[in-house]
């Protein structure tokens, strides 16, 4: 006979009661009491065949089932809910299996509805320790924070695409303080180069967690190669993929290069305060040089655009070029090992690979060592996070091209005062090695808007 309600309510003793149909009450105290589930399946080997006793017959295995507490589940409940066990196991289904998948694709659905903004936190939280350069531990969340979040940050991390990430990098942002008055707003693409490279590094890079961890399928959207870059207008000649100094480090840098004799690294500090390429300043010659008015013009066919570049020089840098030593007949500034030649395009990168042994002390912010070239990037983040020239300007010195043709010759022709003065500070700055710098702290707004 089975259970009735006064029953139910009469028993007090620990136990185990049966209902019928598999179904039993389990009473742990008088308050305490809850439906179980008892059924038997075959047990099944790894390739899904019945297992068999000594004596030929299936080896069974008994399972129970928690289907809730009484004060949740009544009497007529209960055995509705055994019913719907029974119709399970007469279609071939383990009930404790389904409930698993059951819980397991609530738990899918569930971890798919992550936000963009809580996979990045559970992104970083899961990486930030790996990272061992601080400034870049700092930058990470910082930049998604300022740049990707407004789009991103509340939308399901499995419903970005491409055309959200569009959104974060042609959304308008203001013009840098100290900008011409007539500039308007920009495009976050195009006005902060740099910082809107590494954000979408770091938003790719999310994503592909995402897509790891099940939260997320399909192609990455933010990935560059065949997507994005089909998308994204060009941003001018970029130096990419060279190791860069992080500019915090670049005046301890400079003080080691200074107390070091010889025609190399003289070079890499002429190289590092103009920031130019490493042909330029290894083809350098007496002919392009101006000592009078401090500048140095590289002619067209000298310049990776093919158009000449008037370098504005520094104090420091005319100083240097005042004090190389000189051959007679060698029409290069900075003289090789072979006479009337000019130094070897591999000499500077020797150089930086000496400073870096026997251990690595000069690395960029992935930890690989630096190269010459990737100066031109320290300079890059320095005028961008650290002065507030604007882009164009910045862009000018480093010999990039800037709009379309009349535009460039305009700006060519009116912002010499300025790139003046931003390579004045720029060499000021690799001269002033103080604690703040090295920390990368204490950052003040130079430049443009004094």
């Amino acid at each position: 006979m089975g259970l009735t309600v006064k029953k139910i309510e009469r028993l007090k003793d620990p136990g185990r009661y049966a209902d019928g149909g598999g179904l039993y009450l389990q009473v742990m105290s008088p308050s305490n009491k809850s439906w179980l589930f008892r059924y038997q399946r075959n047990v099944r080997d790894e390739d899904g065949r019945t297992v068999l006793n000594p004596k030929g017959r299936p080896l069974v295995r008994e399972r129970w089932m928690g289907l809730g507490p009484l004060h949740t589940f009544d009497l007529p409940e209960a055995r509705e809910l055994a019913r719907a066990k029974r119709k399970l196991l007469a279609d071939g289904i383990d009930p404790l299996d389904a409930k698993q998948s059951e819980r397991a694709e609530r738990a899918r659905a569930a971890a798919k509805r992550k936000t963009f903004k809580q996979a990045a936190e559970a992104y970083f939280e899961k990486q930030e320790e790996s990272w061992s350069n601080l400034k870049h531990r700092a930058q990470f969340l910082s930049t998604l924070e300022t740049y990707a979040f407004p789009v991103l940050g509340d939308l399901p991390v499995d419903a970005i695409t491409t055309d959200d990430l569009l959104r974060v990098f042609n959304a308008e942002i203001k013009p840098r303080k100290g900008a011409p008055a007539d500039a308007g707003p920009q495009r976050f693409w195009l006005a902060r180069p740099e910082t809107a490279r590494r954000v979408r590094t770091r938003i790719e890079a999310v994503l592909a967690w995402a897509t790891f961890r099940g939260f997320r399928s399909g192609e990455n959207p933010a990935r560059w190669v065949g997507h994005l870059k089909h998308e994204l207008p060009a941003q001018g000649d970029v130096d990419r993929n060279q190791p860069a100094l992080p500019w915090q480090q670049t005046a301890v840098f400079l003080a080691e290069l200074k107390g070091r004799e010889g025609i190399a690294p003289r070079a890499l500090e002429f190289l590092i305060l103009t920031a130019m390429r490493t042909s330029e300043v290894t083809g350098a010659k007496w002919s392009e040089v101006n000592l009078t008015d401090a500048s140095w013009t590289i002619p067209a066919e000298r310049m990776k655009m093919k158009r000449p570049h008037t370098v504005p020089l520094s104090p420091r840098a005319v100083q240097i070029l005042e004090t190389v030593p000189r051959e007679d007949d060698n029409p290069f500034v900075f003289v090789g090992g072979i006479a009337g030649k000019g130094l070897s395009n591999a000499a500077m990168a020797e150089l930086v690979k000496r400073m870096n042994t026997p251990e690595l002390r000069w690395v960029d912010a992935q930890g690989e060592a630096i190269v010459p070239h990737g100066f031109r990037s320290t300079f890059r983040d320095w005028a961008a996070e650290r002065t507030r020239y604007p882009n164009h300007v910045v862009e000018m010195a480093l010999a990039h091209v800037v709009g379309n043709k009349v535009e460039a010759a305009y700006r060519r022709g009116q912002l010499l005062d300025w790139r003046k003065r931003l390579m004045k500070d720029w060499a000021t700055y690799c001269e002033t090695p103080t604690p703040a710098d090295r920390e990368g702290d204490n950052v003040v707004a130079l430049g443009a808007g004094r």
